[in-house]
């Protein structure tokens, strides 16, 4: 007997039926007729894994207006108002925004996160605070805390102490802001360090890396090769990478084989990084975005992050990652078939890899952690951002929505409107 049992799920290779048994998949065919504790009638719906955020800033998270609003939008004037509220915070006031801000992730399917936590405040708060929520939340979502110095590692005075003893306390990931230091030097020799603790440690690295419109700022060829001289191959990330988009084409061409080379994975933050980029333009403006399109076509591993939602840096956001897909899509001009569900693996599956999440995928012996949405495809989750029927962790169902399809009354007769053309119904 499963304990649960959900018939009728759509997947990419068609309907299955799911058996799942003390938290795994067991079973995954066609007409299981096994008997179940709980049966559910996915209805042909999409079946998805857990959708993947690997770059957020939970420590930040929900602050919106505190101490005051990002008039101009910028990067660095976000950064000055995070200055001003850090010293207000308590890690009451840091770990309860970040709770709440969970439940939002866990309502949307989003249950693998991976949260930058500043270490530059001496008092660690941040960091006792959201290891705390890990360990709270560790039933319901994985949640990876990398040691992130603001302030510059080389820049701020105790970063490097403060790093070191926030990876003792148990964060996961060695991060970095190299583009932050005073000069690019410094930038390269806080890489050169860190990379280095991170081998030391046998620890993972996500750096902040050239999130600027400077095509001169370029850290991550720094990044590859110290991740290179070190043999870490496969366990970097360098995020954002926005100065890519205004980098020389020639220049490009030679960094990418060495970033393949390096087995690098990279993390754009769509939403983000369309927002804060391009502030010094006029007309026509930059999108800020890195290449995302030619990494992806250079087999490089690349992710979407939300990065943010109603903090110093971005006022809008509920951590739906298919509206982040979504825009990610758009800026990269990214509508072909192959490209679209490159899109929603950037939210998926490859988000999973960064994170090294084991476990993850619709396979037997896998976690059974799966997302029913009320849709039929990937290409459709994408357009129509449905609703998430069920969340489901390790087989056990810890969020729900109901399908909400409005009707239309035309002419005394009532339609039913699901957005799907009809030469296009499954």
């Amino acid at each position: 007997m499963f304990d649960l049992l959900i018939k009728n799920a759509r997947l990419q290779q068609g309907l299955m039926d799911i058996g799942i048994k003390d938290g795994k998949i067991k079973s995954l065919r066609r007409n299981i007729d096994t008997e179940a504790t709980v049966e559910i009638d996915a209805e042909g719906n999409f079946v998805i894994p857990p959708f993947v955020d690997p770059h957020f800033h939970l420590d930040a998270t929900l602050s919106y207006g505190q101490p005051r609003v990002n008039q101009s939008g910028t990067l660095l004037e976000g950064i000055e108002i995070w200055g001003e509220l850090k010293p207000t915070q308590t890690i009451e006031d840091f770990r309860d925004r970040a709770l709440e801000f969970c439940r939002w992730s866990v309502a949307r399917g989003t249950l693998g996160l991976r949260s930058h936590v500043d270490i530059t405040d001496d008092r660690l708060l941040a960091v006792e605070a959201l290891l705390d929520v890990r360990e709270t939340m560790k039933p319901y979502m994985d949640i990876q805390l990398v040691a992130f110095p603001q302030d510059g590692f080389l820049r701020s005075p105790k970063s490097k102490e403060n790093l070191l003893r926030a990876l003792d306390m148990g964060v996961d990931v060695v991060g970095g802001i190299p583009h932050f230091e005073r000069t690019m030097g410094e930038g390269g020799n806080s890489v050169r360090q860190l990379c280095e603790i991170a081998a030391d440690k046998c620890l993972l690295v996500d750096m902040h890396c050239d999130e600027s419109d400077d095509p001169l700022s370029r850290h991550i060829e720094s990044l590859s090769a110290e991740t290179m001289r070190l043999g870490m191959q496969g366990r970097v990330t360098g995020s954002h990478l926005t100065s890519m988009h205004s980098m020389d084409n020639y220049y490009v061409s030679k960094l990418m084989p060495l970033m393949v080379e390096a087995q690098m994975h990279v993390v754009a933050n769509p939403l983000i990084n369309i927002t804060l980029q391009g502030r010094h333009d006029s007309y026509p403006k930059r999108r800020g975005m890195t290449r995302v399109k030619e990494l992806f076509e250079a087999g490089i591993n690349v992710a979407f992050g939300h990065d943010c939602v109603m903090d110093p840096w971005y006022s809008l956001g509920s951590h739906d990652m298919l509206e982040v897909a979504g825009m990610g899509l758009h800026v990269g001009q990214m509508t072909g078939v192959e490209q679209i569900q490159s899109c929603f693996d950037a939210v998926t599956k490859n988000g999973a890899e960064i994170m090294k999440l084991e476990g993850y995928g619709i396979e037997p012996g896998n976690d059974a952690n799966l997302v029913i949405l009320d849709c039929k495809s990937a290409f459709d989750a994408i357009r129509l951002r449905p609703a998430r029927l069920k969340v489901i962790r390790r087989g056990k169902v810890i969020a729900e929505t109901q399908k909400s399809h409005p009707t239309v009354i035309l002419n005394g007769e009532t339609h039913e409107v699901d957005f799907v053309p009809a030469g296009m119904k499954v």
